[in-house]
């Protein structure tokens, strides 16, 4: 699987959102999500379909669809090159909620944003603030992903990256983002759908396959 960091999405993300499952927005919808200062991708950059999640560390919606739903559009979407996967954080349901996103950012420093979002979506508590995100245990993660100690203690003590979360988070709630995980799905002509929610693998595919 390709992993890279490219600056923006290449396509802007026109977003509608709905209060649940699945809609179509079209020309006239709410605005455009500009994520000029680089946003973490996975796959072909070059794909004809971007997914963009809104997503909190500690959303244990999130979680369920990390594990239950996003193996299958790796494997089917992602790896095969139809699709690129944009992570933007919403951080926002607990006092650990940023923190455990700057850390994501001070991993990408060393080239492993997407080694620690996947660890941090694997070992999540259900409770949120339970202190499995606490500094202390972020930086844990950090040790056993083998990353500099040093080097990435200092960039969340001195919290680097916390406004680039924050203005993420601003950009999603300005543009309707108002629960997660929100997916806006955004095809190579400029159409756009949005999914809210921890929808099957099905209800992806159907949206992905789409051609109308």
């Amino acid at each position: 699987m390709k992993k890279a960091v490219i600056g923006g999405i290449a396509a802007a993300v026109i977003i509608g959102i709905a209060v649940a499952g699945v809609s179509m927005s079209g020309q006239g919808a709410a605005g455009m999500i500009d994520t000029s200062n680089g946003s973490p991708v996975v796959g072909n950059a070059d794909a004809p379909i971007t997914i963009v999640e809104f997503g909190d560390y500690q959303c244990h919606q999130c979680y369920n669809w990390f594990h239950n739903t996003k193996p299958g559009i790796t494997e089917e979407y992602i790896e095969t090159g139809m699709v690129k996967f944009v992570f933007v954080d919403m951080a926002f349901l607990g006092r650990d909620s940023l923190p455990a996103s700057v850390a994501a950012y001070c991993a990408g420093d060393q080239g492993m944003y997407w080694e620690y979002h996947d660890m941090l979506y694997t070992l999540q508590d259900p409770q949120i603030d339970s202190g499995w995100a606490s500094r202390e245990r972020l930086k844990a993660f950090a040790f056993d992903l083998g990353l500099d100690p040093g080097v990435f203690d200092g960039c969340l003590d001195s919290n680097k990256h916390q406004g680039r979360v924050q203005s993420n988070v601003a950009e999603a709630r300005e543009f309707g983002v108002s629960g997660t995980p929100t997916f806006a799905i955004i095809f190579e002509d400029g159409r756009t759908e949005t999914i809210v929610g921890a929808q099957p693998f099905s209800v992806f595919k159907n949206v992905l396959d789409s051609t109308v």
